[in-house]
């Protein structure tokens, strides 16, 4: 029986089992559509902008339970998309993007929206396909798939000309779909064996884990345990160790990380590292060199020896090469001991920071770690956070604790602006039964808060705190520290009630620190009726976190010497001149 590329795209897509797809539709994908529409578990979502659309599916990826899954317009809708897909390409996130396409039937040129989609995505995409018979519909959008989840995951992309989609054709036999990529370690026994005892023998392991790790918890905990080591993690891989463990040190590595993971890590002189590739951002922007006795896993051998290199590297899925690792690894007599020293000292220095913070003076606006404590107070273990670009990113990383796998998800290695706001919407589209907050600066709200009102037609009880300086904060404690000024980093007035109210959220204000729990007792009560919330945080960034200070020493500690003198005469000239 002949069909047309529209419905067998439906039928793929519901064997796949994705639950979502986000877009707009347009004059190449209306046939697609249609037929979503009728189908009884995919639910499309629209969408203010294809580059929220990508945010949303991003989210719904990292939150584990589907796909995530745009149906978009050829070119504009590629162009206004490509920064999320950019995003999920680095991070490593699965992500199907369907397109429709120009006519292939007609011999015509300069048709509407004809452009080459393929040369535009190669870069940021694993794998580009196009449709050319209603034969490869299903064997192509399965291909796709597996492509997009197998190895180091990340976004596809698939063209169906619209001509597909309207006139029906032979199918063919529909294949049958091989369902997920199993878990699978590459590694010889020799190489397990090997590092089981360079960890063994170490006097101070340590475990550093990415977002690699984030569904190797309890492997990642069983072996912390048996070795007695600490854990940091990278900013993506906040959530592949829960900060309710002893042995979480904390973020970071370095003069960038927090006290609890610098000291943990001082004296480190075998470093098991899972699921980072020892980006910018994880090492503090190279500020931290790893023990000699290095051993690296990760499912993607390219990052093997890339930055650092490792006696062991072990290639395979993180839970496999973990158990693997464990199953070789013997008691190790000193770890008890180790352990309870280890843990001690991360307390300790935990708790000092978290002094050292509320003893800052907001000058009448809001302490960040005074918001973060009473919010993580609110929080279930099982909620989300979702943050975006900015200052406020590392500030949660420093002061907010996650306590369960994915219950934090940021854009890290494209580190795109505007990623909150709709990654916040399909977090909790993926996961409706979980409290899910966002953390977004006023820069990063401007970009794409108006997606706020697929929220509301959603009806999604999302928080979203917008962190409220009026300015990039970020860049402008960059600039500031070696320049002694700041440049065009100041935003211009934002009426965020406004925004709220055009949006159809509820709105609530935390002026200072006084109002910071009575103000999330009554965004969370707005949230439960199903309405999304905008909270105004009048946030007091004055105080810099360990990252950004760090990270601006260790590049100014690169440049030569008369470089060095040159930027900081500049600094202290202009100090003194104003």
């Amino acid at each position: 029986m002949s069909r047309t590329a529209a419905s067998l795209l439906r039928e793929a897509l519901e064997t796949v089992g994705v639950r979502y797809t986000f877009g707009i539709p347009g004059v190449h994908n209306t046939e697609i559509y249609d037929e979503i529409e009728s189908s009884a578990s995919i639910t499309p979502v629209l969408v203010a902008d294809e580059g929220g659309g990508a945010f949303m599916a991003d989210a719904v990826s990292r939150s584990g339970t589907s796909l995530g899954t745009l149906v978009i317009v050829p070119a504009a809708g590629v162009t206004h998309a490509a920064s999320g897909i950019a995003e999920a390409y680095l991070d490593g996130i699965p992500m199907l993007v369907i397109s429709g396409g120009i006519r292939r039937d007609t011999g015509r040129r300069y048709q509407l929206h004809d452009v080459d989609q393929h040369a535009l995505l190669k870069p940021i995409t694993k794998g580009t396909w196009l449709v050319e018979r209603h034969a490869d519909v299903i064997p192509t959008l399965y291909e796709a798939v597996r492509v997009a989840t197998s190895g180091e995951p990340g976004p596809v992309f698939v063209e169906i000309p619209v001509n597909l989609q309207l006139i029906a054709g032979d199918p063919g036999r529909t294949p049958a779909y091989a369902g997920p990529v199993p878990r699978e370690s590459r590694c010889t026994g020799a190489d397990l064996a090997h590092a089981a005892r360079l960890l063994a023998a170490a006097k101070s392991p340590g475990i550093f884990v990415g977002w690699g790790a984030v569904d190797a918890t309890s492997e990642v905990t069983a072996l912390a345990e048996r070795l007695g080591a600490p854990v940091s993690t990278t900013l993506q891989g906040l959530s592949a160790f829960p900060a309710t463990h002893p042995l979480h040190a904390g973020f970071c590595l370095g003069r960038a990380a927090v006290p609890s993971a610098e000291n943990a890590f001082r004296d480190c002189d075998c470093m098991l590292a899972v699921g980072t590739r020892f980006g910018e951002i994880a090492t503090g922007s190279y500020g931290y060199e790893p023990p000699a006795n290095l051993i690296h896993v990760d499912i993607n051998p390219a990052v093997f020896n890339a930055n650092y290199p490792a006696q062991v590297s072990l290639e395979g899925d993180a839970g496999a090469v973990l158990a693997g690792l464990l199953a070789v690894l013997p008691e190790v007599p000193q770890a008890a001991a180790r352990s309870a020293s280890v843990a001690a000292q991360i307390a300790k220095d935990k708790a000092a920071y978290q002094a050292e913070w509320f003893a800052h003076d907001p000058k009448g606006r809001v302490n960040p770690a005074r918001f973060f404590s009473a919010l993580r107070a609110r929080l279930a273990d099982d909620s989300v956070v979702v943050v975006d670009d900015g200052n406020h990113t590392f500030l949660t990383a420093e002061l907010m604790p996650i306590h369960r796998p994915r219950g934090l998800i940021s854009p890290t290695d494209f580190n795109c602006m505007g990623y909150c706001v709709p990654a916040t919407i399909g977090a909790k589209l993926a996961q409706p039964d979980k409290p899910v907050v966002g953390i977004v600066g006023d820069g990063a709200f401007r970009m794409t808060g108006l997606e706020l009102a697929t929220a509301t037609a959603q009806r999604l009880g999302v928080v979203v705190c917008v962190f409220n300086d009026g300015e990039l904060a970020q860049i402008a404690q960059a600039q500031q520290i070696p320049y002694n000024r700041k440049t065009c980093t100041v935003l211009g007035p934002l009426d965020v009630a406004g925004v709220a109210q055009a949006t159809g959220a509820a709105f609530v204000r935390i002026a200072n620190d006084g109002d910071v729990e009575r103000a999330l007792e009554e965004a969370f009560a707005a949230a439960a009726t199903g309405r999304p919330v905008l909270v105004d945080v009048l946030v007091d960034y004055s105080k810099r976190t360990r990252f950004t200070e760090g990270i601006v020493k260790t590049n100014l500690e690169r440049f030569d010497l008369p470089t060095k003198a040159r930027l900081v005469g500049r600094a202290l000239w202009r100090r003194v001149t104003g």
